[in-house]
């Protein structure tokens, strides 16, 4: 019978290879949520919960700087929740038949929150829902290419993880920024780099896919 991952995958060429599932630390915290009843699919959820309190931190944080913080929480307990959920689905062998669709979809919900957020923080909304959908654009190039028989490919230069540390940064940059002046240029700048940057990264990612295809020309 075949390993089946967070997203009901075959894990060595559809799962995200993320370093921290080696740390021990990773390791301790799959053991302890494995003696409780809780299953990936919830993890996967409250990920989504983790992000929309980031998000409303990020949008009142102009207003009182310190919320900076708990939105850096916030969207790395987002990334944890991401984590955690494959390794308690593979690791821990309680993957499900609907591992895919939770394994994806709460990662679209988090990601759109966030990112219409930082726009809307940045005093440009539409920024953020036009950076939300480029994100969401990587994830449907990633999955096309699984669905043609490929290994889904994670590359950047913005891809999920990158988005999130870049928010964070954006965070804790924007916080220094509020001390010294009203202008909200830290945030514009990372809803921009968001936007290109999602943008490259599907163009990375179609020409990964078509360079495998027998006979295709690169785009």
């Amino acid at each position: 019978m075949n390993e089946v991952s967070e997203a009901g995958e075959k894990p060595s060429a559809d799962r995200r290879p993320i370093a921290a599932r080696q740390s021990g630390f990773a390791r301790w915290l799959t053991a302890l949520l494995l003696k409780t009843p809780i299953t990936p699919n919830q993890i996967s959820v409250l990920s989504i919960a983790f992000a929309a309190i980031g998000a409303a931190a990020i949008l009142f944080a102009p207003r009182w700087p310190l919320l900076y913080l708990i939105a850096v929480l916030c969207t790395q307990l987002r990334l944890l929740c991401n984590l955690l959920d494959g390794m308690v689905a593979v690791e821990g062998g309680r993957g499900s038949a609907v591992g895919a669709l939770y394994n994806e979809f709460p990662d679209r919900v988090a990601d759109s929150v966030l990112i219409v957020a930082l726009g809307y923080a940045a005093g440009a909304g539409w920024l953020g829902w036009a950076g939300a959908l480029a994100a969401a654009l990587t994830a449907y190039v990633r999955v096309f290419g699984g669905s043609l028989g490929q290994a889904q490919d994670f590359r950047g230069p913005m891809a999920k993880q990158h988005r999130m540390a870049l928010i964070s940064l954006a965070c804790v940059l924007a916080l220094f920024e509020a001390a010294l002046t009203t202008e909200r240029l830290v945030l514009y700048g990372a809803a921009w780099i968001i936007l290109v940057g999602s943008f490259l990264t599907c163009l990375t990612r179609t020409r990964a896919i078509v360079s495998r295809i027998p006979g295709a020309t690169s785009p």
